[in-house]
């Protein structure tokens, strides 16, 4: 059975383990960090041990970790590397990791290492199957009557759980309204991407817009 790790911190990573127990077949193990740290650790490696992190996570074949500071996840990705974690999922984007230590570590262990600013943007490859084939960008089955949405199917969604949230409620709306509702759907969740005029929200939403035509398009 493929073992999923999930790091969290506050609130971030907790949805994801529900998505997981509630849309997959694979066990999860887990390990959290404060929300509240130090802008700059020196010695994140020390910095975990003083925290007494349940390094149990590390037996995972993939990990997502919710670190988001890049001393932190640099730290984790170390240890996973060492432990012989597969695949090594960091939501956030480049802003919350560092890229180039990351680049080094993934280069040197033959870990995969992925960062993404949001995680419905993930996409298969030959480190993160099967996590990736349920969980990431997403991928719907819909059907139709009487001009409205009867059905709709996610055979791949977001982590968070916005996609099957979307699914159940877009039931009864009339299909020309649909992709767009479909949007708003994902961005009411909430979706906790970053927000503003070019946050990822927006690119969320419209991803889940064009999904939604595309299997309108599909229906058979």
């Amino acid at each position: 059975m493929t073992v999923i790790g999930v790091i969290t911190r506050g609130k971030y990573g907790h949805r994801l383990i529900e998505s997981v127990k509630e849309h997959s077949d694979f066990s999860v193990v887990t390990a959290d960090l404060p929300e509240f740290v130090p802008l700059f650790i020196e010695e994140p490696d020390e910095f975990l041990e003083s925290l007494n992190f349940d390094r149990n996570v590390f037996s995972a074949d993939i990990l997502v970790t919710y670190s988001l500071h890049p001393d932190l996840t640099s730290a984790i990705a170390k240890l996973a590397a060492e432990a012989g974690v597969k695949s090594l999922i960091v939501p956030g984007g480049p802003s919350r990791a560092s890229v180039p230590e990351l680049k080094k570590i993934s280069e040197a262990s033959g870990m995969d290492v992925e960062v993404d600013e949001i995680c419905c943007t993930l996409e298969p490859n030959a480190f993160n199957r099967p996590f990736a084939e349920i969980f990431g960008s997403p991928v719907l089955k819909v059907r139709t009557e009487n001009g409205k949405i009867a059905e709709v199917k996610v055979i791949k969604g977001a982590p968070c759980g916005s996609t099957w949230h979307m699914a159940k409620e877009i039931v009864g709306v009339p299909v020309k309204d649909a992709p767009p509702k479909a949007g708003l759907l994902i961005q009411h969740y909430p979706c906790r991407a970053a927000r503003g005029d070019l946050g990822g929200i927006h690119e969320s939403g419209e991803m889940h817009k064009q999904a939604l035509i595309k299997a309108l398009e599909n229906e058979e």
